[in-house]
């Protein structure tokens, strides 16, 4: 039996004609916090479709809690946030979470509950367009959270914040994996990588490396992990 949240074996897909994932494997760890990190490109937000079974896969296989990806009985374990902003821009804060609320069957001590774990008690009676981006992708962590998902998968959750912002929500990754759940994280940005436990590093629709911030740094001798990641690929291209 795997012993993974998530397991990848082999897995292809194709869009266009050509691979975008190609051979892809790899296994993450329950309640920890995962970076999925490479350049825009390379797979990364295809790799996390598949994982919440919206993607169509050409080979291989993707598990999640033991389960194929996509089967109706995950649909309440996994929470997704895409790239772009998943709520209503024209509703308030608390009008998108009752809405979303309702979809998972979330009453309102939940709502509440989800509310002040990404600290919008302040904002909940607010319209989402009239928010800061920061505040935003709060929102849409939110719906996410209303279900008490067990995985989070979070395609570039941080794009686009100032500094403050972006360590705010690395603590709440963190505060929510000590509590049980299982994240998987993308980012292009490699300065975001030690703060994760773990690191998949990705290129031209592979895994590169499956790994620690440690034992990157070990391995190549670099205590700057973008120039780690650097140094990995230019071993992999001999």
């Amino acid at each position: 039996m795997s012993s993974g949240a998530i397991e990848i074996a082999d897995l292809r897909v194709d869009r266009g004609g050509r691979p975008v994932l190609r051979g892809v494997r790899l296994s993450v760890a329950p309640g920890t916090v995962t970076g999925l990190l490479g350049p825009s490109g390379c797979g990364k937000s295809t790799l996390m479709r598949a994982l919440v079974g919206v993607q169509r896969v050409v080979s291989g296989s993707v598990t999640v809690l033991g389960l194929p990806a996509g089967s109706p009985s995950l649909r309440s374990a996994i929470g997704y946030v895409t790239q772009a902003p998943s709520v209503y821009g024209d509703l308030t804060v608390d009008e998108n979470l009752r809405f979303f609320a309702a979809l998972v069957g979330a009453g309102r001590p939940r709502i509440d509950e989800v509310v002040g774990s990404v600290g919008l008690e302040q904002r909940r009676h607010q319209v989402v367009a009239s928010l800061s981006g920061g505040e935003r992708a709060r929102v849409s962590l939110a719906t996410a959270l209303l279900g008490a998902p067990r995985v989070l998968v979070l395609d570039e959750p941080t794009v686009g914040l100032d500094p403050v912002l972006r360590q705010e929500l690395w603590t709440m990754f963190h505060r929510l994996a000590s509590d049980g759940s299982t994240l998987l994280i993308s980012s292009h940005v490699m300065d975001e990588a030690s703060e994760c436990d773990a690191l998949v590093l990705m290129r031209d629709g592979r895994v590169l490396e499956q790994t620690t911030p440690e034992l990157l740094r070990a391995e190549t001798g670099r205590h700057d992990l973008g120039q780690a990641f650097l140094t990995v690929i230019r071993r992999v291209d001999g």
